[in-house]
């Protein structure tokens, strides 16, 4: 690496105590392996009888201070103990890099990522040897951040990525992100869903036929907004009443689903009309052109679709639920009459805990009965009053 020596050390030190004007205070200078002498204040003197003040230091505490430092040392886990030549926005930088080419990311990932780096870690960290930034800097700076609980862990999670590379490509020893913990989130399982009637209320007031079915769709067959914007005629199989999701389109690019897999989704007839009639339009229903289409017939602009799906929430009197309660509102409705594996696979999600979220929705009503039942004795109710 830059700056170290080929001959390694065995790292050593000792401990000296430095008179002030503010006071007294215990110092450590150590030699670590590459050869390099550090010097380094561990905390002002305790020179007062009994247990030391918080913040002071005594001489038996520097000792441990020091033989825990070199005892890093050895190991290889000193933070500083490498030197790169990387400030932390080269880390980055190298981060955002590897993720959009080495690893293929989806563009609006990387779009979400930058833009997590670019606002809140380059302003604090960027002009920082990647090697000097440690846990304690870390805590002390997510402690003081204004952002929500799940904003704050996405920023640690971006930090932590980035650190993780940065050992693989600067040989750092350890990721100081692994030891910060993570910022308390409220565990929130509720969900704002339609009911049917609002669903039809909103097709109502779309703004054009193709937004109605695109509403329609959505809720009935529980297809993301990117999976929306990529279907293609050719994933419209009306023989078999199936819609199948074989893409996702977001930040100007195609992509995968975001399971990574293909799937197929039940279509129901009242889909199945609203897409036939758009299949009737003059030009662009080949197979390779897409079911709902913007300008020209490109792919449809999602932003824009979000502005008329806000105004026709308006028009019709409803609150303002996310395009993507749409989504949820396909997930309640079908936990209700299919198996859960079977609500997994439409809705495409890799895990089974994710569609377990649902699962609250499922209407129980002999649940009450069982309760009572379970508390049933066999005297009578008069004679327990």
């Amino acid at each position: 690496m830059v700056g170290q020596s080929s001959i390694q050390h065995t790292p050593s030190g000792h401990v000296f105590r430095i008179e002030r004007k503010r006071g007294p205070a215990w110092y450590a200078k150590y030699r670590l392996p590459d050869g390099r002498q550090v010097q380094k204040k561990i905390g002002p003197a305790w020179t007062e009888r009994g247990r030391p003040a918080a913040g002071y230091v005594t001489k038996r505490t520097a000792e441990v201070w020091l033989q825990e430092t070199l005892a890093e040392a050895r190991r290889g886990t000193l933070v500083g103990m490498v030197r790169t030549g990387a400030t932390f926005a080269d880390a980055a930088a190298e981060f955002l890099r590897y993720i959009e080419h080495d690893r293929a990311r989806k563009p609006e990932t990387v779009k979400t990522y930058a833009s997590i780096i670019r606002h809140q870690l380059l302003p604090v960290f960027g002009s920082k040897p990647v090697e000097s930034i440690t846990s304690e800097m870390v805590e002390q700076w997510i402690a003081g951040v204004t952002l929500a609980p799940a904003s704050r862990m996405k920023s640690l999670l971006v930090m932590s990525g980035i650190f993780r590379r940065a050992r693989r490509v600067y040989k750092l020893p350890t990721n100081p992100v692994a030891d910060v913990e993570r910022p308390p989130q409220r565990p929130n399982g509720d969900i704002d869903v339609f009911t049917p009637e609002e669903v039809w209320a909103l097709v109502r007031a779309a703004d054009s036929e193709q937004d109605a079915a695109i509403y329609l769709t959505a809720a009935f067959t529980g297809l993301r907004r990117g999976e929306l914007v990529a279907l293609r005629w050719r994933d419209v199989d009306f023989p078999a009443s199936t819609v199948r999701v074989r893409g996702s389109y977001s930040g100007g690019a195609m992509t995968t689903p975001k399971s990574g897999r293909v799937r197929s989704v039940p279509m129901a007839p009242e889909v199945a009309e609203a897409l036939a009639r758009l299949g009737t339009r003059e030009h662009f229903t080949g197979d390779d052109d897409p079911v709902f289409i913007g300008l020209s017939g490109s792919y449809l602009d999602a932003s824009a679709l979000r502005r008329r799906y806000v105004a026709a929430l308006k028009r019709a009197g409803l609150r303002q639920l996310r395009f993507h309660d749409l989504r949820h509102t396909f997930g309640t409705r079908m936990i209700a009459k299919a198996d859960i594996r079977r609500v997994q696979e439409w809705m495409g999600h890799a895990d089974v805990q994710t569609t377990m979220k649902y699962l609250h929705y499922v209407p129980r009503a002999e649940d009450a009965q069982l309760v009572a039942e379970a508390f049933r004795t066999s005297e009578p109710v008069a004679a327990r009053r």
